[in-house]
């Protein structure tokens, strides 16, 4: 079958022929039609320090995806050719102590599908059935691509209550895009995103932001000023890894103000420590998705009208992949697909 391949530790990808993958008694084996690239792609494919000690090759990169089961194992009861799935990137132990009282999100074994264990950019993907997540057969195949990434904003933005509260969003990334739909429909007052990017920050706008500023051109005490605040954000949600967000966060949270971090720092961060102290606030580190109930909130945000259609830019069939990873790191995508159904 055809796949996207690191074949060797070194910057690029390959699309070449490779084996079909084997399906265990326990696994589901899955035709895909669409893909997402991911930052964790990007990386990857660049062959940054974190892709050079943690990805082994060769392997199949790629964990966004939508397909059709083809096959399933002898134990597999759940799953039947035809159905539409997506599936939980983060494939689990079963053993540990999370895992065993049903906290499979805080799992300390975790191999990741394209990361460590083989990908979603090929024809076909084998997976755990308990990694398989059923999708209505009328769903849109691109936002079923991107359950992923969707799930991380979805997991980061319902962490803390956002009915009624103020909300910032440092990172317009496509995470950050998304947090902002979700919250905007989970009732939040009000919707500020930073990020340096003036593309994405109308797509910001687009996505139901109240204001969308880039915070060197705009201090955030003056946002406040703007939108009649008076005690600072309610909650935040930090999705761009960069030193100056945060701190920029922290100074602008509300006495007992939540703070979400799903952005990764490339760099340690120091922070004013009072802040934290004196003004009571709470941080609470996001990494993935709860398996599976932040599925579950997906599933229902977007049958009851959520949208995230703003944020799917680019779309490529899978041998245009060069094109679709050289507009996934420029200045104006969000999202980028790859079409392996034709």
């Amino acid at each position: 079958m055809k796949a996207l391949v690191k074949e060797e530790a070194a910057p690029g990808l390959t699309l070449t022929e490779v084996p079909e993958p084997e399906v265990g008694i326990n696994d589901v084996l899955v035709a895909v039609e669409k893909t997402g690239i991911c930052g964790t792609d990007l990386h990857i494919e660049a062959w940054d320090a974190w892709a050079a000690a943690t990805v082994p090759t060769p392997l199949v990169i790629g964990h966004e995806f939508v397909g059709r089961v083809v096959e399933v194992g002898s134990n597999v009861n759940d799953f039947a050719p035809g159905e539409i799935v997506s599936g939980e990137g983060h494939v689990v132990c079963g053993r540990c102590r999370n895992c065993m009282a049903g906290r499979r999100h805080l799992c300390a074994n975790t191999s990741g599908v394209g990361v460590d264990r083989p990908g979603a950019f090929a024809e076909l993907i084998s997976i755990p059935m308990t990694n398989v997540w059923h999708h209505a057969p009328d769903i849109d195949r691109d936002v079923a691509a991107v359950f992923d990434p969707l799930g991380n904003a979805v997991h980061t933005a319902l962490t803390f209550k956002t009915l009624g509260e103020d909300v910032l969003i440092t990172g317009a990334g496509p995470i950050g895009l998304m947090a902002t739909a979700v919250v905007r429909q989970a009732g939040a007052r009000r919707i500020v995103v930073t990020d340096l990017n003036p593309y994405r920050l109308e797509l910001a706008r687009e996505m139901g932001a109240t204001l969308a500023v880039d915070p060197t051109a705009t201090d955030l005490g003056a946002v406040q000023r703007e939108l009649g605040m008076v005690e600072g954000f309610d909650v935040g949600l930090e999705m761009s890894g960069q030193p100056a967000a945060l701190r920029d966060m922290l100074a602008g949270m509300a006495h007992g103000g939540r703070v979400a971090m799903l952005g990764i720092p490339v760099e340690e961060i120091a922070i004013d420590w009072n802040q934290v102290v004196f003004n009571m606030l709470t941080i609470k580190g996001i990494y993935g998705r709860e398996m599976y109930e932040t599925w579950y909130m997906m599933s229902v945000m977007l049958e009851s009208g959520l949208d995230i259609a703003p944020v799917l830019t680019h779309r490529f069939h899978y041998s245009e992949y060069e094109q679709a990873f050289a507009a996934a790191r420029g200045p104006r995508a969000a999202k980028v697909l790859l079409d392996w159904s034709v």
